[in-house]
């Protein structure tokens, strides 16, 4: 299977590869390229299910037919556009990160493999209305369901995750055409920071403006809310937090996305053989507190590779190179109570949800500059 075939290109992926390079900032793309078009169609076979009415005799068959119909044709919209979005998030992210867009091919070429996303995660500052809520409101507007609240003390973050709507579970389609993922939103506790810290992230987000209303299209689109940043200015901020240097050249962009590891079909879909099989390929995976990640109860299994670099054109002129994004894997096992089912029976909800703050504080190393500079 071809990636291309998998994750397949828009309108607007043409524009996108060719400012794949370019700094977050620079990127533009036309108007068009955000209309879907007409001969596009979904690998996933149903839209978002909403509420239908029920038929009380014949005398109602007929306008209950034309609502439930114009309900279905609702959500089928509704969810196409849904999907064109984080489409335009994932090319985005598969342009700018060679090492994704290999694995995910290498991945996809064993025996055809179809791949599902277990999540997507972004990073956001904490501060202004950049946080969280800024991106949240996307998908909670699409159905997406607020989780559990994860803190991470030394790294001054504090995160949410979010459930995809039940009618995702569908199987068929691959990537973001495939079984909606689940997603992963940390923010930056500002307030925790230096002074000079918060006035640098302050700064920024003040000449954004409203641009915390437009987090998802940003992340469509590549670009910063803010304007670029000074080097000084990214290097202050790096000394004190790295994912603070992180957002501040790479905004609202998909942070990583995540292969769920036991939905593949093939023996990678034991993710130490899935781990085996990146590095023998040449790829390096996160190796902070060991390569595989695990949750004390045992169930859930990550690891990551180390993230990419990319030149990136500071204000004052300065060319540098910076951390982008990384791909992650996750293997979740079945929950005790269920142990007792065929494998055919196996759904996604008798497996082991949710996310670990021990794995997460980990995974999130991925940027850093001790894994990006790390040989072996």
């Amino acid at each position: 299977m071809k990636l291309s075939a998998v994750f397949s290109s828009s309108c607007y992926s043409s524009a996108i590869a060719k400012n794949a390079l370019q700094p977050p900032s620079l990127i533009t793309l036309p108007a068009s390229a955000f209309l879907p078009p007409l001969s596009r169609k979904l690998s996933c076979r149903h839209g978002v299910s909403y509420n239908r009415l029920s038929f009380r005799g014949n005398s109602s068959f007929s306008s209950t037919a034309i609502s439930s119909s114009k309900s279905d044709s609702q959500s089928q919209g509704s969810e196409s556009f849904f999907r064109d979005t984080l489409r335009s998030m994932e090319t985005v992210y598969l342009n700018r990160n060679p090492t994704a867009k290999s694995i995910l091919e290498l991945v996809s070429s064993v025996d055809d493999e179809q791949i599902c996303y277990d999540h997507l995660a972004f990073r956001t500052f904490g501060v202004n209305g950049y946080g969280i809520n800024s991106l949240a409101s996307l998908f909670l507007d699409y159905g997406y369901t607020q989780k559990e609240e994860l803190r991470f003390p030394a790294k001054k973050l504090k995160a949410l995750w979010f459930s995809p709507p039940n009618s995702s579970s569908q199987d068929g389609g691959s990537g973001v055409n495939g079984p909606l993922p689940r997603v992963f939103i940390s923010e930056l506790l500002v307030d925790q920071l230096s002074p000079r810290a918060q006035e640098i992230i302050r700064k920024y987000t003040k000449k954004s403006g409203s641009g915390n209303k437009y987090a998802a299209l940003a992340s469509a689109l590549g670009s910063l809310t803010w304007e670029k940043p000074l080097y000084s200015e990214f290097q202050q901020l790096a000394g004190e937090s790295e994912y603070a240097a992180w957002t501040l050249v790479n905004g609202y962009a998909l942070n990583h996305v995540t292969i769920s590891t036991h939905r593949l079909k093939s023996n990678l879909r034991n993710i130490k053989s899935l781990n085996e099989f990146i590095k023998k390929n040449g790829f390096k995976l996160n190796s902070d507190g060991g390569v595989l990640k695990v949750s004390p109860d045992g169930l859930l299994l990550q690891s990551s590779t180390v993230a990419d670099s990319m030149p990136f054109s500071f204000s004052d002129g300065v060319v540098e190179s910076v951390p982008c994004s990384y791909i992650e894997f996750a293997e979740r096992l079945v929950l005790p109570q269920y142990k007792n089912l065929s494998e055919s029976e196996i759904k996604e909800s008798h497996r082991r949800d949710g996310f670990e703050v021990g794995n997460a504080d980990k995974i999130f190393e991925s940027t850093s500059k001790e894994q990006l500079t790390r040989r072996a």
